[in-house]
């Protein structure tokens, strides 16, 4: 559904940003240290002693880095500033993944547009290799002006999306309706920037401008000491970790429904037209 993004309802994100309970951390990590480039090596440069990394796309190839580290749960923080101008085409990531052919993933995908035109932000999860759970939202401010926090918060109780720390999806660990969850294999953590002219901008119809290329991307202020680091098929989580259980309080529900209410544009619980033969089971779960 499309939505209202009126004074009003920008008044009121701006008051659920001053009162909600959820405390995006603004530790940064070294990316030299705890990251490595594994596609796009020329694309991919690290500023600022570690603390700004920048990855590009040109006519030949993207840029992708991954966490020299694995986590078996954890909350993940990261503060991205988008593609300015036109974007058509391209896709900028950050996503957990275990990688694999029966992977399990989490992603932000931010589909890029012509100038002058919002951005799409798509989520989407995978689970032993099957996706096709997508939200998509718009963004209530322009992501290419300034640095904003990406959240992916994975505990062994739900999945929780966060941008600047509200609550924009929740995904419970259903398994006791025979609703599959990722319990037990570590992910990396990525971000990348790719071409994906095929479906990003309007279902593929707009294509690349390779004008206007390279396509650069920044992200800062990642925060790992929130995860439990897999090591030897064991996990450290640190002392006394607040988010192992967490879920949404009543307060952060009513957040998530109006953000959802006013920034939902799709979602595949309701897409009866995709779905001919009936909605996926998890659909069906209050």
């Amino acid at each position: 559904m499309f939505c209202s993004q009126g004074y009003a309802n920008r008044f009121h994100l701006v008051h659920l940003l001053i009162v909600i309970s959820f405390i995006v951390c603004s530790h940064g990590s070294d990316f030299n240290k705890d990251f490595e480039v594994t596609w796009g090596h020329r694309n991919a440069r690290i500023h600022d002693e570690g603390r700004l990394l920048e990855l590009s796309l040109d006519r030949e190839i993207g840029s992708r880095v991954q966490s020299k580290e694995r986590y078996l749960y954890g909350r993940f923080d990261l503060e991205m500033k988008l593609v300015k101008g036109e974007s058509a085409g391209t896709i900028t990531s950050f996503y957990i993944c275990t990688g694999g052919l029966n992977h399990d993933e989490v992603d932000f995908e931010f589909l890029g547009n012509k100038s002058g035109e919002p951005y799409i932000l798509h989520t989407n999860f995978f689970i032993n290799g099957t996706g096709s759970k997508e939200h998509q939202f718009s963004l209530w401010f322009d992501p290419t002006e300034d640095f904003h926090t990406y959240s992916i918060l994975w505990n062994p109780f739900n999945i929780i999306l966060y941008v600047d720390g509200i609550p924009i999806r929740v995904v419970k660990n259903n398994m006791e309706y025979g609703i599959a969850f990722p319990t037990s294999k570590p992910v990396h953590v990525y971000a990348s920037i790719w071409d994906a002219e095929d479906w990003a901008t309007q279902g593929g119809r707009v294509k690349i401008d390779w004008s206007k290329a390279p396509f650069t991307a920044y992200y800062r202020k990642f925060n790992l000491s929130n995860a439990c680091v897999w090591n030897d098929g064991k996990t450290d989580c640190g002392v006394n970790p607040g988010w192992i259980d967490q879920k949404l309080d009543w307060w952060s529900w009513m957040t998530l429904r109006w953000v959802q209410m006013n920034y939902l544009l799709y979602d595949y619980c309701t897409d009866t037209k995709r779905f001919k033969n009936g909605l996926p089971p998890e659909c069906l779960i209050s």
